[in-house]
Protein backbone atom coordinates (compact mmCIF):
# COMPACT_ATOMS: atom_id res chain seq x y z
CA UNK A 1 0.00 0.00 0.00
CA UNK A 2 1.18 3.54 -0.84
CA UNK A 3 0.65 6.04 1.98
CA UNK A 4 -0.12 9.65 1.05
CA UNK A 5 0.80 11.99 3.89
CA UNK A 6 -2.25 13.90 5.12
CA UNK A 7 -1.25 17.28 6.51
CA UNK A 8 -2.26 20.92 6.42
CA UNK A 9 -1.85 21.35 2.66
CA UNK A 10 -4.02 21.35 -0.42
CA UNK A 11 -4.05 19.34 -3.63
CA UNK A 12 -3.51 16.02 -1.86
CA UNK A 13 -6.55 14.40 -3.47
CA UNK A 14 -5.10 14.80 -6.99
CA UNK A 15 -2.22 12.47 -6.07
CA UNK A 16 -4.72 9.87 -4.83
CA UNK A 17 -6.62 10.21 -8.12
CA UNK A 18 -3.41 9.73 -10.14
CA UNK A 19 -2.62 6.52 -8.24
CA UNK A 20 -6.22 5.33 -8.69
CA UNK A 21 -5.84 5.80 -12.47
CA UNK A 22 -2.77 3.51 -12.30
CA UNK A 23 -4.77 0.93 -10.26
CA UNK A 24 -2.42 1.37 -7.30
CA UNK A 25 -3.80 0.94 -3.79
CA UNK A 26 -3.20 4.04 -1.68
CA UNK A 27 -4.40 5.62 1.52
CA UNK A 28 -4.45 9.22 2.71
CA UNK A 29 -3.20 9.16 6.32
CA UNK A 30 -1.54 11.08 9.13
CA UNK A 31 -1.26 7.95 11.29
CA UNK A 32 2.44 7.37 12.18
CA UNK A 33 2.05 3.58 12.24
CA UNK A 34 0.42 3.47 8.81
CA UNK A 35 3.15 5.71 7.39
CA UNK A 36 5.89 3.55 8.88
CA UNK A 37 4.29 0.33 7.57
CA UNK A 38 3.60 1.57 4.02
CA UNK A 39 5.47 0.13 1.07
CA UNK A 40 6.13 3.66 -0.21
CA UNK A 41 5.20 7.15 0.97
CA UNK A 42 4.19 10.20 -1.08
CA UNK A 43 4.33 13.66 0.54
CA UNK A 44 2.39 16.03 -1.76
CA UNK A 45 1.03 19.47 -1.22
CA UNK A 46 0.19 22.99 -2.22
CA UNK A 47 0.21 25.48 0.59
CA UNK A 48 2.29 27.48 3.01
CA UNK A 49 5.43 26.16 4.72
CA UNK A 50 4.96 27.41 8.31
CA UNK A 51 1.41 26.11 8.87
CA UNK A 52 2.24 22.79 7.17
CA UNK A 53 5.33 22.30 9.38
CA UNK A 54 3.30 23.22 12.48
CA UNK A 55 0.80 20.46 11.60
CA UNK A 56 3.63 17.93 11.16
CA UNK A 57 5.37 18.98 14.39
CA UNK A 58 2.21 18.96 16.51
CA UNK A 59 1.44 15.38 15.47
CA UNK A 60 5.09 14.22 15.69
CA UNK A 61 4.93 13.38 11.98
CA UNK A 62 8.21 15.24 11.47
CA UNK A 63 10.02 12.55 13.48
CA UNK A 64 8.25 9.74 11.63
CA UNK A 65 8.93 11.12 8.15
CA UNK A 66 12.67 11.65 8.60
CA UNK A 67 13.05 8.11 9.99
CA UNK A 68 11.40 6.30 7.07
CA UNK A 69 13.50 3.75 5.15
CA UNK A 70 11.10 2.98 2.28
CA UNK A 71 11.01 5.02 -0.95
CA UNK A 72 9.62 8.48 -0.16
CA UNK A 73 8.55 11.10 -2.72
CA UNK A 74 7.90 14.75 -1.85
CA UNK A 75 5.93 16.81 -4.39
CA UNK A 76 6.01 20.65 -4.60
CA UNK A 77 5.51 21.89 -1.00
CA UNK A 78 6.30 18.32 0.11
CA UNK A 79 9.77 18.60 -1.46
CA UNK A 80 10.33 22.08 -0.02
CA UNK A 81 9.49 20.86 3.49
CA UNK A 82 12.10 18.11 3.09
CA UNK A 83 14.78 20.82 2.86
CA UNK A 84 16.59 22.42 5.81
CA UNK A 85 14.92 25.83 5.81
CA UNK A 86 12.35 27.91 3.92
CA UNK A 87 12.28 31.69 3.61
CA UNK A 88 8.50 31.38 3.57
CA UNK A 89 7.63 32.76 7.00
CA UNK A 90 11.13 31.87 8.31
CA UNK A 91 10.42 28.13 8.60
CA UNK A 92 12.70 25.39 9.90
CA UNK A 93 11.90 22.34 7.79
CA UNK A 94 12.61 18.60 8.07
CA UNK A 95 16.30 18.79 7.12
CA UNK A 96 16.39 15.66 4.96
CA UNK A 97 18.08 17.72 2.24
CA UNK A 98 20.66 20.43 3.05
CA UNK A 99 19.28 22.78 0.43
CA UNK A 100 17.35 25.91 1.36
CA UNK A 101 14.07 27.22 -0.08
CA UNK A 102 14.10 30.82 -1.29
CA UNK A 103 11.58 33.23 -2.80
CA UNK A 104 11.95 33.88 -6.51
CA UNK A 105 13.50 37.28 -7.24
CA UNK A 106 10.96 39.98 -8.18
CA UNK A 107 12.26 40.29 -11.74
CA UNK A 108 9.59 38.35 -13.60
CA UNK A 109 6.18 36.78 -13.26
CA UNK A 110 5.81 34.99 -9.94
CA UNK A 111 4.53 32.44 -9.25
CA UNK A 112 6.21 30.23 -11.82
CA UNK A 113 3.09 28.63 -13.22
CA UNK A 114 2.81 26.41 -16.26
CA UNK A 115 4.81 23.91 -18.26
CA UNK A 116 8.60 23.81 -18.23
CA UNK A 117 11.35 21.38 -19.17
CA UNK A 118 14.75 20.54 -17.66
CA UNK A 119 18.29 21.70 -18.25
CA UNK A 120 19.56 18.52 -16.54
CA UNK A 121 18.05 15.31 -15.16
CA UNK A 122 19.56 12.21 -13.59
CA UNK A 123 18.53 9.12 -11.64
CA UNK A 124 15.79 6.47 -11.55
CA UNK A 125 12.87 8.91 -11.31
CA UNK A 126 13.69 10.10 -14.84
CA UNK A 127 13.96 6.69 -16.53
CA UNK A 128 12.55 7.07 -20.09
CA UNK A 129 11.93 10.81 -19.59
CA UNK A 130 13.81 13.28 -21.79
CA UNK A 131 15.00 16.79 -20.82
CA UNK A 132 12.69 18.22 -23.47
CA UNK A 133 9.60 16.71 -21.82
CA UNK A 134 7.53 19.23 -19.89
CA UNK A 135 6.18 19.02 -16.36
CA UNK A 136 3.63 21.30 -14.73
CA UNK A 137 4.93 23.79 -12.14
CA UNK A 138 3.18 26.21 -9.81
CA UNK A 139 5.36 27.78 -7.09
CA UNK A 140 6.63 31.11 -5.75
CA UNK A 141 9.55 29.60 -3.81
CA UNK A 142 12.35 27.50 -5.23
CA UNK A 143 15.04 25.15 -3.93
CA UNK A 144 18.65 26.10 -4.53
CA UNK A 145 20.70 23.83 -6.76
CA UNK A 146 22.92 21.75 -4.46
CA UNK A 147 24.56 18.41 -3.84
CA UNK A 148 21.26 16.48 -3.84
CA UNK A 149 19.98 17.96 -7.12
CA UNK A 150 18.99 15.36 -9.74
CA UNK A 151 16.81 17.66 -11.86
CA UNK A 152 17.46 21.27 -12.78
CA UNK A 153 15.08 23.75 -14.44
CA UNK A 154 15.41 27.40 -15.30
CA UNK A 155 12.81 30.07 -14.59
CA UNK A 156 14.29 33.50 -13.87
CA UNK A 157 17.22 31.56 -12.34
CA UNK A 158 18.33 27.90 -12.37
CA UNK A 159 16.69 25.94 -9.54
CA UNK A 160 16.49 22.35 -8.30
CA UNK A 161 13.39 20.79 -9.82
CA UNK A 162 14.23 17.36 -8.35
CA UNK A 163 16.28 16.13 -5.39
CA UNK A 164 17.41 12.72 -4.16
CA UNK A 165 19.26 11.48 -1.10
CA UNK A 166 19.20 7.78 -0.20
CA UNK A 167 15.51 6.69 -0.20
CA UNK A 168 14.22 10.28 -0.29
CA UNK A 169 13.14 11.88 -3.58
CA UNK A 170 11.57 15.27 -4.19
CA UNK A 171 10.13 17.06 -7.22
CA UNK A 172 9.11 20.71 -7.43
CA UNK A 173 6.64 20.09 -10.26
CA UNK A 174 3.34 18.22 -10.07
CA UNK A 175 3.67 14.83 -11.79
CA UNK A 176 0.01 14.12 -11.04
CA UNK A 177 -0.89 17.10 -13.29
CA UNK A 178 1.84 16.55 -15.92
CA UNK A 179 0.10 14.25 -18.42
CA UNK A 180 2.17 11.37 -19.86
CA UNK A 181 5.53 12.66 -18.55
CA UNK A 182 4.16 12.87 -15.02
CA UNK A 183 2.58 9.43 -15.27
CA UNK A 184 5.96 8.00 -16.31
CA UNK A 185 7.63 9.64 -13.32
CA UNK A 186 5.05 8.24 -10.88
CA UNK A 187 5.45 4.79 -12.44
CA UNK A 188 9.24 5.10 -12.08
CA UNK A 189 8.83 5.95 -8.39
CA UNK A 190 6.55 2.96 -7.88
CA UNK A 191 9.29 0.69 -9.33
CA UNK A 192 11.99 1.92 -6.92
Amino acid sequence: MIAIVKYNAGNIRSVKNALDRLNVESKLTDDPEELAAAEKVIFPGVGEAKSAMNYLNERKLDEVLISLKQPFLGICLGMQLMCSYSEERDTKCLGIFEEKVKKFPPKGLVPHMGWNDFTAINGPLFQNIEKEENMYFVHSYYVEVGRDTIGETEYLIPFASALQKNNFYGVQFHPEKSADSGRKLIENFLKI
